[in-house]
C-alpha cells in the first residue's frame, strides 16, 4: 500500500534519516517510537508531502488515501457547530446533499421529467454512499471522544485547544483514509476516550501509524513497532512489550558480536605492532593492515535506559494524617462538581486520581492544594509541606536563568555536583545544564519543573498530568523518582502505564463523590471488569468513599470438604510438574546463553541463526510455563481460602 525506500532527509548538516526503509501494509497497526528529536513527526510530514526527501522515495498505490492528525490543527477555529465541522469529512455526500436540496427547491415550480430523473440519480448515489446515516455516524464518534449530545451544536470556537483537536480527530476518522497518521492522539484525551479510540482503531479498515508515548495504548492496539534510531527505521513484528523483549535480545547479540570483533581487532593490532619492523613479515603485516581498514565495525550497544542516581529527600515527615476533606462541595454556577463528599489522605498514600475530563479532577487537586474555593472543611495534618506541579506552572520558570541556576534557587542546600547529577537523571548532560530556560522545548521545561519539585523537600506532592509532553524515557525517569519517593502524593493522569507503576490507591469521581479503591491500578481494573453494569453505576460500598477495610476472607481455620481436598491435591501435583518443567527449561536456556557467549559462534551465520531461533523458542516456552504456574498457584490459593 505504501513503501518507503532508501529514504534520506537532513535538517541542515544533521541527518534524520539515511537509507531508511519501511513498508506499510493494509491492516497494519504501527507504533512509531523513539526518543524526542529523532524524527518521528518529521517522517509523518514526509509521508503526506509537507517535507521533501533529500534521497530515496515514498511511493503509494493508486487508491491509497492518507489522513494526518497533527498538533497544527489546534489553531483551526470556526463559528460552525462541531457536528458540522466533523461532517465536513463527507465531501462528496455534502455536495450531493446540496444538489438534491437545490433540485427539490426547483421542483416547486419546475415538474420536468429531466429534473426528476436527475434527482432520482442523485438520491440513489447519496443512498449508496450511506448519506442518510452520516449524521448518526458523526454523533457516535464525537460522543465516543467525550462530547455530550448538548455540545454538538456549539461552535468550535467555544472549545479549548484539546477539545478542538478531538473534533479534528473525529473528522479524520469519518473520512476513513487508507492510511491514518496520528501524531500523539492521546495527548488531549481522557481515559474513557483513550479506551474508546483504542477499540475503534482495532476495527479500522485501513492501516494506522501512531506516534505515542502511551505504552498501554501501544500494547493494546499495535501489531508492529517501528523504532526511529540511528537514522533508520527498525521494524519489530509485535506490540510494545514484544519490542522491549526483542530489542533486549538484539542488543545482547549485538554486544556479543561487538566484543568478539573487538577481541579480533586487538589481536590483529598486536600482530601488526609486533612484526611491523620485520622484513620477513612485511607481507603478512600489510595484509592485516588492509583487513583492518576493510572491516565493517560493529557498534557497541549504547545504554539508553536512564536510571535515577539521585536520592530525593525531605526535611521532616508529615503527621500520620496528611489531609482530611469533609462535607466538601464545589459548583461552577449550575454545574455541581462535588456534593457533600469526604476524602482522607494518610502518610505514605500514593494516590492516582483518574477518570473522564469534566468531572473535576484538577479542581479536587487545587482544593487539596488550598488554591481553589469550596464549601465544607479542609483540615491539613501536622508538618505537611506541599509542592504542586501543573502545566501552567511552567510559566513560573525564570526564562533568563540557565538550568543549573534555576535548580539552585529551589535546592539551595544541594551542591552543584548533586544538582548536575539530578539534571543528568532528567536527560540534561554535560554543558546542557547551562542552556537557558527560554530555548527549551515544552517537554524539556516539564522535566526542569519536575526536577525542581522533587528537590523542594516537600513531603506531599500534587501532580496534574505530569507525563504530558514527556517521551517514554522521561516518563520512566519520573516513575523511578516517584517509586523511591518516601512522602505522599496525589497524581492526576490518563497514562495507564504510569498510573500502574506509581499508585497504591485509586481515586475517581462518581455522582459528585470522591470514591476510593484501596489497591493498585491493575487490581482496580480487574475489580471494575467484574462489576455488572448496575454495579458500575452504583459502586459497591466496600470500595466507596475512603474504605479503610480490606475485603473479609474466610477464616483459615475453616476446613475444606474431602472433594475440595482431592482437587487441591491434584492441582498441587500439576504445580509440582510445572516447576520441574520450568527448572528443565531454565537449564536449556542457560545452555543456549553459554553457546551465544562463544565468539566463534558468530563466525557461523547458519549455526548462529539456528541457535538464536532455539533460544527464542525456549524463552517463549519458559514464559508460558511461568504464566501457567502463576494461574495455577492463584487457583490453588483461591480454593484454599474458600475452603
Amino acid at each position: 500500500m505504501l513503501t518507503i525506500h532508501n529514504l534520506s532527509f537532513f535538517f541542515g548538516a544533521r541527518a534524520l534519516y539515511e537509507n531508511a526503509n519501511l513498508q506499510i501494509k493494509p491492516k497494519d497497526r504501527i507504533g512509531l517510537i523513539g526518543a524526542n528529536g529523532t524524527g518521528k513527526s518529521t517522517l509523518l510530514r514526509l509521508i503526506v508531502g509537507e517535507y521533501t526527501a533529500d534521497g530515496g522515495q515514498i511511493s503509494k498505490s493508486k487508491d491509497c488515501t492518507i489522513g494526518f492528525l497533527n498538533q497544527d490543527l489546534l489553531s483551526y477555529q470556526t463559528d460552525e457547530p462541531i457536528l458540522q465541522v466533523a461532517m465536513q469529512a463527507f465531501e462528496e455526500q455534502n455536495r450531493l446533499q446540496t444538489e438534491i436540496n437545490l433540485i427539490l427547491h426547483k421542483l416547486e415550480t419546475d415538474y420536468s421529467d429531466a429534473l426528476i430523473e436527475k434527482l432520482t440519480k442523485l438520491q440513489e448515489r447519496f443512498e449508496t454512499l450511506d448519506g442518510y446515516s452520516l449524521q448518526a455516524q458523526a454523533e457516535a464518534i464525537l460522543e465516543g471522544l467525550g462530547f455530550k449530545t448538548a455540545d454538538l451544536q456549539r461552535p468550535l470556537r467555544q472549545f479549548s485547544g484539546g477539545w478542538r483537536m478531538r473534533v479534528m480527530l473525529a473528522k479524520l476518522l469519518l473520512q476513513r483514509p487508507s492510511v491514518l497518521l496520528l501524531d500523539e492522539p492521546t495527548n488531549h484525551l481522557d481515559l474513557p476516550s483513550i479506551e474508546w479510540l483504542e477499540e475503534y482503531l482495532l476495527d479500522y479498515e485501513g492501516a494506522v501509524v501512531i506516534v505515542s508515548h502511551d505504552r498501554f495504548f501501544l500494547d493494546g492496539l499495535c501489531n508492529v513497532m517501528v523504532e526511529v534510531a540511528n537514522q533508520k527505521l527498525n521494524y519489530y513484528a509485535g506490540d510494545y512489550t514484544f519490542y522491549m523483549e526483542e530489542k533486549a535480545l538484539r542488543q545482547e547479540i549485538q554486544q556479543a558480536a561487538f566484543e568478539n570483533q573487538q577481541a579480533k581487532i586487538r589481536q590483529t593490532e598486536r600482530f601488526i605492532e609486533r612484526f611491523r619492523a620485520k622484513a620477513s613479515k612485511a607481507r603478512q603485516v600489510q595484509s592485516r593492515v588492509k583487513s583492518l581498514a576493510r572491516i565493517e565495525r560493529i557498534d557497541e550497544v549504547a545504554d539508553t535506559q536512564a536510571k535515577i542516581s539521585f536520592r530525593f529527600t525531605f526535611g521532616q515527615p508529615s503527621g500520620k494524617q496528611v489531609l482530611e476533606l469533609d462535607s466538601l462541595s464545589k459548583r461552577f454556577g449550575d454545574l455541581v462538581i462535588l456534593d457533600q463528599t469526604q476524602a482522607r489522605i494518610m502518610r505514605g498514600d500514593k494516590i492516582a486520581l483518574i477518570g473522564a475530563n469534566g468531572l473535576g479532577k484538577s479542581t479536587v487537586l487545587r482544593i487539596i492544594a488550598g488554591t481553589e474555593s469550596f464549601e465544607g472543611h479542609r483540615q491539613e495534618g501536622y508538618n505537611v509541606q506541599t509542592a504542586f506541579y501543573a502545566q501552567h506552572q511552567l510559566e513560573s520558570l525564570q526564562v533568563d536563568n540557565d538550568l543549573l541556576t534555576e535548580l539552585k534557587q529551589t535546592g539551595a542546600a544541594r551542591t552543584e555536583t548533586e544538582l548536575r547529577n539530578l539534571l543528568g537523571c532528567f536527560l540534561f548532560a554535560a554543558d546542557e545544564v547551562f542552556k537557558k530556560i527560554k530555548v527549551l522545548s515544552g517537554g524539556e521545561k516539564s522535566r526542569v519543573a519536575l526536577a525542581k519539585m522533587l528537590i523542594s523537600e516537600a513531603n506531599f506532592l500534587l501532580l496534574d498530568e505530569p507525563t504530558n509532553h514527556l517521551d517514554m524515557q522521561s516518563v520512566n525517569i519520573l516513575i523511578q523518582s516517584l517509586q523511591q519517593y518516601q512522602g505522599s502524593y496525589v497524581v492526576v493522569s490518563h497514562d495507564r502505564f504510569f498510573v500502574s507503576q506509581i499508585a497504591n490507591k485509586i481515586w475517581y469521581i462518581e455522582n459528585q463523590q470522591i470514591k476510593e479503591y484501596p489497591g493498585t491500578y491493575a487490581e482496580y481494573e480487574e475489580w471494575r471488569s467484574r462489576q455488572s453494569p448496575d454495579n458500575q453505576q452504583n459502586t459497591n460500598t466496600k470500595f466507596t468513599e475512603n474504605s479503610q477495610q480490606a475485603t473479609q476472607k474466610p477464616s483459615a481455620n475453616d476446613h475444606p470438604d474431602k472433594n475440595l481436598q482431592k482437587q487441591l491435591k491434584q492441582l498441587q501435583t500439576q504445580l509440582n510438574e510445572l516447576e520441574n518443567q520450568i527448572e528443565q527449561c531454565e537449564k536449556e536456556k542457560k545452555t543456549f546463553e553459554t553457546l551465544m557467549a562463544d565468539p566463534q559462534l558468530y563466525e557461523q551465520p547458519e549455526q548462529l541463526q539456528k541457535t538464536q531461533a532455539a533460544y527464542k523458542k525456549v524463552e517463549a516456552q519458559l514464559q508460558t510455563f511461568h504464566q501457567n504456574w502463576e494461574a495455577l498457584a492463584l487457583q490453588i490459593d483461591t480454593m484454599a481460602t474458600q475452603g
